[in-house]
C-alpha cells in the first residue's frame, strides 16, 4: 500500500513547476487550479479503471511499457523545453510574455492527461493489489504541489527559479521513475 502512494507522490513532482509557472502568469487565477484538478480527478479515475481492463491484454511485462513511457515522457519534457527556448530565441521573443487563457487551458489539459497516464502506469505496476487510492494520491499530490508553488510564485520574497532547472528536474523525476519501473522489482524490495 505504501509503494503506490510513494509512487504517486514522486511522479507528481512536475506539478511543482507547473504551479510555479502558472503562478507567474498574471492572467491565471487560483481557482483555475481547482478546475484543472477536478478535470484531472475524472481522468485519473478513468485511467485507473482502464488500466485494470487492459492489464491482461498486454503481451509483455507492463513494467517495461510503463518504464519506457515514463522515460520517453521525461526526455520529451526536457527536449521540448530546449526546442521551445531555441525557437523563442530565434524569433527574438521577450522572456516575459504573459500567456493567454487558451494556453492556460491547454496546460491544464496536458497536465491532466499526463496525470491520467501516471495513474495508469502506477496501476499497471501494482496490479492486482491496486486500489482507488492511486488516482486519489496522484490528484492530491498534483493539487498540493501546484497550489503551493502557485502561491509561492505570487509572493515578492521568492526568487524566481530558472525555467531550465524546473524542466530538467521535472523530466528527470519522470526518467528516474521509468528506470525504477524497469529495473527495480518492488515486490522483492518491500516483501
Amino acid at each position: 500500500m505504501l509503494m503506490p502512494i510513494l509512487s504517486g507522490l514522486i511522479v507528481s513532482v512536475d506539478a511543482l513547476f507547473i504551479g510555479f509557472s502558472l503562478g507567474l502568469q498574471q492572467k491565471c487565477k487560483f481557482w483555475y487550479i481547482h478546475v484543472i484538478h477536478v478535470f484531472m480527478l475524472a481522468l485519473c479515475v478513468a485511467g485507473f479503471f482502464a488500466a485494470g481492463q487492459i492489464y491482461h491484454l498486454i503481451p509483455v511485462d507492463p513494467d517495461y511499457i510503463v518504464g519506457f513511457a515514463f522515460i520517453g515522457l521525461g526526455i520529451w519534457t526536457i527536449a521540448h523545453y530546449f526546442v521551445f527556448e531555441y525557437i523563442k530565441r530565434r524569433r527574438g521573443t521577450p522572456d516575459k510574455v504573459d500567456v493567454s487563457l487558451k494556453t492556460i487551458v491547454l496546460v491544464g489539459i496536458v497536465m491532466s492527461t499526463e496525470a491520467m497516464l501516471i495513474t495508469m502506469g502506477i496501476t499497471l505496476i501494482f496490479l492486482p493489489h491496486s486500489t482507488i487510492i492511486i488516482p486519489l494520491t496522484v490528484v492530491l499530490a498534483h493539487f498540493v504541489y501546484s497550489a503551493a508553488t502557485f502561491n509561492l510564485a505570487r509572493t515578492d520574497k521568492i526568487r524566481q527559479i530558472p525555467a531550465t532547472l524546473t524542466h530538467v528536474i521535472s523530466g528527470s523525476a519522470l526518467i528516474i521513475y521509468g528506470l525504477m519501473a524497469i529495473f527495480v522489482d518492488l515486490d522483492d524490495l518491500f516483501m
